[in-house]
Parts: C-alpha cells; sequence; structure tokens
C-alpha cells in the first residue's frame, strides 16, 4: 500500500510516504512542512493506511520534515489513539533535534517510542558534558 501527498491546494511543501516495512509494521515517511493546514491531510492519509492495513506498528519518520509547529504533536496523539485502539504501538524515527525537544516537552516520549536518530552522537554529548561536569567538580 503506498499513499503520497504532494501539491495539495491547502498546502503545497508537504508529502507523506507510506508503506509496509516489516511483518506488521507500516512505516510513514513525512516531509516538508507540518502545520494545522499540512496536519489535516496526512491524518487523512495515514488514517487510511491504518484502516487498509492494520499494522500493528505504526513507524511515523520525521527525517525529512523542514517545519513542524504544535499541529505535529496532534498528528501523532492522533495517530497514538488510533494504534492503541487497534492494539497496536507507535514508534517516531528520524526526528530533528528541534522536534525531539518539542515531542519529549509534550510527554509523548511517555506514550510512544522515540528512536534516537542518531543514538552515537547523542552518547558522545552526554559522555562529553559528564567529563565537563567532573572537571568542574573537582576544580
Amino acid at each position: 500500500m503506498l499513499i503520497f501527498t504532494k501539491n495539495r491546494k491547502e498546502r503545497k511543501a508537504m508529502s507523506v510516504y507510506i508503506s509496509p516495512s516489516g511483518e506488521g509494521s507500516l512505516t510513514a515517511r513525512i516531509s516538508g512542512e507540518i502545520d494545522h493546514h499540512s496536519a489535516r491531510w496526512l491524518r487523512m492519509d495515514i488514517d487510511t493506511a491504518l484502516n487498509d492495513n492494520h499494522p500493528n506498528h505504526l513507524i511515523l519518520d520525521f527525517s525529512s520534515v523542514t517545519f513542524m509547529d504544535s499541529s505535529g504533536v496532534g498528528l501523532v496523539m492522533g495517530r497514538y489513539k488510533n494504534m492503541k485502539a487497534m492494539g497496536g504501538t507507535v514508534e517516531l524515527a528520524g526526528m530533528p533535534p528541534y522536534i525531539e525537544k518539542v515531542m519529549t516537552l509534550a510527554g509523548m516520549d511517555k506514550l510512544v517510542k522515540m528512536s534516537e536518530q542518531n543514538g552515537q552522537k547523542k552518547q558522545s554529548e552526554a559522555l562529553s558534558v559528564t567529563e565537563k561536569g567532573k572537571e568542574d567538580i573537582n576544580g
């Protein structure tokens, strides 16, 4: 099942490519801008794919998203509720740092799996902060 949304009247800078991604999983690769106009079309396209395929796991890939306002949080929350009703789970993947921060501040990390875009980089950043903290303590 593939759905491609592009150049809708209400939003020209948004697209979503939805495809199976393993047994029982569905991946929605979102690109462009997520605002209140585009979120409506994203919801419709993703929900159609969920109803047609009944996956047990939905992956929302944000790696090509260039802008997101609070409508993105609403988009994720609605898909979480739909998947929960179907007995499934949601995973957020490929989030740029600003999107990950917004999702975490909204508490989405308590409801859905949030995959790190670059786990190695984040781990090394955490180590450097820890090492700096030791230096500050030790004088």
